[in-house]
C-alpha cells in the first residue's frame, strides 16, 4: 500500500496525538516494533519530524499495513469502540484518495481496494477550538472536593496562586513546570485512592516484565492518558496538554537546550488553563470512579 502525503500526514496525526499521546521514547517503541532499531537520547529530533521519517521509509512496504493497524487497534479502545470507528472513518477519508479504505469488523481490521475514489459529505465530528477551551472561566476550582489529605491540599492551593502570579509576571516556563508537577500531584493522589481504577487500563504503563508500575514510577503523560480512559478527564484536556505533558525534560536547562524548548507565554496560557479545567473535570467525574 503507497500511501500519498496528506494520507502520511494524517497518519502522523493519529500515530502522535488523536489516537494516544506518544512522547518520544514511546515513539521509539512504537516504530522499532515494524522493524527500526531507534533509541531515544540527545538530539532526538521533533516528534512529528521523526514520525514523518519513519513513515517516509515504510511507505509501500508491509510495515505500512501494520502500522496502521498497530495505530487503530481495537484493543486500544476496549472501553470506547465509539471513538475508534470515529478514528477509522477520519482516516479512511484520506486514505480513499489511495483508493483504499478501512474496515472493521469486531477487533479485526482489514483494507479494501477501491475502485474508484469515494468522496462524501459527511457529517463533521465536533472540533475542540483552541479559543473556546482557552475562554472557560471558573469562578471556584475547589479543590478541596478531590478530598486528598488536607495538607496536600493546601500545598495545591498554595501552588495555583503561585502559578497564577508567574503567569501575570510573564514567565512562562515556571508557570509550565508548577502547573505540570501539581497536575501530577493532584493525579497521583486521586489514583492513590483509586488503585483498581488506574491499574487495569490498557494504558497503564508497566515495566519490561509487563507487571503494572508503581504510581510514583508514572509520568504525567501516563496519568493523563489513563485519567482520559477512565472518564476523569475528557478529550479537551488531553488534546491541549501537549506542552505540560513533558514538563519534567525542562527542568534541567541541558535537557532543555537539547530539546530546543523556549515556551511562549501563550503556551503557558494553554498549560495554566489545562490545569484549571482539569481540575474542573476531575470535581465533576470523579464519582464514577466510585459509583
Amino acid at each position: 500500500m503507497i500511501l500519498g502525503k496528506k494520507t502520511l500526514e494524517k497518519l502522523r496525526e493519529l500515530i502522535n496525538e488523536e489516537t494516544m499521546y506518544r512522547s518520544g521514547p514511546k515513539l521509539v517503541i512504537f516504530f522499532n516494533d515494524l522493524g527500526f532499531k531507534h533509541s531515544y537520547g540527545q538530539g532526538f529530533p521533533s516528534r512529528w519530524q521523526y514520525t514523518d521519517q519513519c513513515l517516509e521509509q515504510i511507505n509501500g512496504t508491509p510495515e505500512i499495513d501494520k502500522c496502521i493497524k498497530n495505530t487503530l487497534s481495537p484493543i486500544n479502545f476496549i472501553e470506547n469502540s465509539h471513538e475508534l470507528d470515529q478514528h477509522i472513518e477520519a482516516f479512511n477519508k484520506y486514505l480513499a484518495f489511495d483508493k483504499w479504505k478501512v474496515e472493521r469488523n469486531s477487533a479485526e481490521l482489514t483494507f479494501v481496494k477501491l475502485d474508484k475514489v469515494e468522496f462524501s459529505e459527511t457529517k463533521a465530528p465536533p472540533k475542540i477550538d483552541e479559543d473556546t477551551f482557552l475562554n472557560q472561566e471558573f469562578t471556584d476550582l475547589n479543590l478541596k472536593a478531590i478530598k486528598l489529605d488536607s495538607r496536600i491540599t493546601e500545598t495545591l492551593e498554595y501552588r495555583v496562586t503561585e502559578i497564577e502570579k508567574c503567569f501575570t509576571a510573564g514567565a512562562p516556563l515556571s508557570v509550565i513546570l508548577l502547573a505540570g508537577s501539581t497536575l501530577e500531584g493532584i493525579l497521583l493522589g486521586v489514583a492513590t485512592g483509586n488503585p483498581k481504577a488506574f491499574n487495569t487500563c490498557v494504558s497503564t504503563p508497566k515495566d519490561t516484565e509487563d507487571k503494572v508500575k508503581k504510581f510514583h514510577e508514572w509520568s504525567l503523560n501516563n496519568y493523563l492518558d489513563v485519567s482520559k480512559e477512565i472518564g476523569l478527564i475528557e478529550r479537551d484536556v488531553h488534546k491541549f496538554s501537549h506542552a505540560l505533558r513533558d514538563f519534567r525534560n525542562y527542568i534541567h536547562p541541558f535537557e532543555q537546550v537539547s530539546t530546543g524548548f523556549n515556551p511562549s507565554i501563550h503556551t503557558a496560557k494553554i498549560c495554566l488553563q489545562v490545569l484549571k479545567v482539569a481540575i474542573h473535570q476531575i470535581n465533576e467525574n470523579i464519582s464514577k470512579l466510585n459509583p
